[in-house]
């Protein structure tokens, strides 16, 4: 068929056009695991992940990769989920307190950092980092604190809490053990720092053996008035 001196192409063998188009999908986040629990006390707070970074399915990237960062001597922050936008979040966030640190010629304190990490998740929460976060430290009087978040910046102060992708496992363990629910005539007493340390290698024990994202190893991070001590532990490997 011609017009005006135009042919045109036959398109019965073109499937591609006359079958319909193919939608292709793209999800720029990917879940890789990981376990993070935070105790605080009267002068204290315990922070610990595990060391398992895994991949899609029952892939494991790493052994070795704790998901705790030190934001300055009495601040730790712990984070899981999508280990590239962990890695943005932490960088961002250390520039800020660089940048603080040169203006007022001092580290920020645990709840300026606490109230500097929901400002970022909530300037993100149209295309927000799909991590979750948890910030253990010291105030300024110098007892425990633990701040936890959703991935948009919704804040809560907490004496303990776990997040990550054993959250559903370790949380009603700390409940019962730290903050005694559904216990009755039990005195409640400031947790010790060693009884911290305990609880959380239970836990972690706990979930490792149920949770195929949480184990290899426990890294804790002990803030106390003189520094952050960090101590390893070993998980089940398999």
């Amino acid at each position: 068929m011609k017009s005006l001196g135009i042919e045109k192409i036959p398109s019965e063998g073109i499937t591609d056009y006359s079958n319909g188009g193919t939608e292709r999908r793209f999800s720029p986040y990917s879940d890789n695991g990981g376990s993070v629990v935070a105790i605080a006390g009267e002068d204290f707070a315990v922070i610990a992940s595990d060391t398992r970074l895994s991949g899609h399915g029952y892939a494991i990237l790493s052994r070795d990769q704790p998901k705790l960062f030190k934001l300055s001597d009495k601040t730790v922050l712990g984070s899981t989920g999508c280990w590239c936008d962990i890695l943005t979040f932490c960088k961002v966030a250390e520039m800020r307190l660089k940048t603080y640190r040169h203006t007022h010629n001092k580290s920020m304190s645990t709840p300026a950092v606490a109230q500097m990490t929901a400002t970022m998740l909530y300037h993100k929460r149209f295309f927000p980092y799909y991590i979750s976060n948890i910030l253990a430290g010291l105030d300024e009087s110098g007892k425990g604190c633990v701040y936890s978040y959703d991935p948009v910046g919704h804040s809560e102060k907490n004496m303990y809490r776990a997040g990550g992708s054993a959250v559903s496992l370790l949380q009603p363990l700390l409940d019962n053990q730290v903050g005694l629910k559904n216990m009755e005539n039990v005195a409640k007493t400031p947790i010790s720092m060693e009884r911290a340390i305990n609880i959380i290698h239970d836990v972690f024990i706990s979930a490792a053996e149920r949770e195929i994202h949480t184990g290899d190893g426990i890294h804790l991070n002990i803030i106390t008035k003189d520094g952050i001590q960090e101590q390893r532990l070993p998980l089940r490997r398999d």
